[in-house]
C-alpha cells in the first residue's frame, strides 16, 4: 500500500512540535521507509513524533517514530519504537 492522507491526524502540538496520529495496513518496515510521508511535507516537520499503528499479517502493532529528515522534497522518519503490552486475562 502506499501513505493515505486521510489516516494521518495532528492529535495536537506546542513549542514548534506537532503529535501525529497514522493509521495504516502496511507494515512499520513500509512505513519507515525514507519518502513514505513525502505526500505531508509542508504538514510535518523535523522532529514531530508519529503514533503509528500498522500492520503485520493482519495483527495490530503500534510504534512511536519521528520525522528525523525534513527538507522540501522528502520526509524520512526513524526506525521506530514498538510498543508492547502484554494482556494476561
Amino acid at each position: 500500500m502506499a501513505y493515505n492522507s486521510a489516516n494521518l491526524t495532528r492529535i495536537g502540538g506546542g513549542s514548534g512540535v506537532s503529535l501525529w496520529h497514522y493509521t495504516t495496513a502496511d507494515t512499520i518496515a513500509t512505513v519507515n521507509t525514507a519518502g513514505y510521508f513525502n505526500d505531508a511535507i509542508g504538514m510535518i516537520r523535523s522532529l514531530d513524533p508519529i503514533i503509528a499503528v500498522t500492520s503485520t499479517g493482519g495483527t495490530p502493532v503500534m510504534s512511536i517514530v519521528y520525522a528525523k529528515d525534513v527538507s522540501a522534497s522528502a520526509i524520512d522518519v526513524t526506525d521506530g519504537l514498538t510498543v508492547t503490552a502484554t494482556d494476561t486475562d
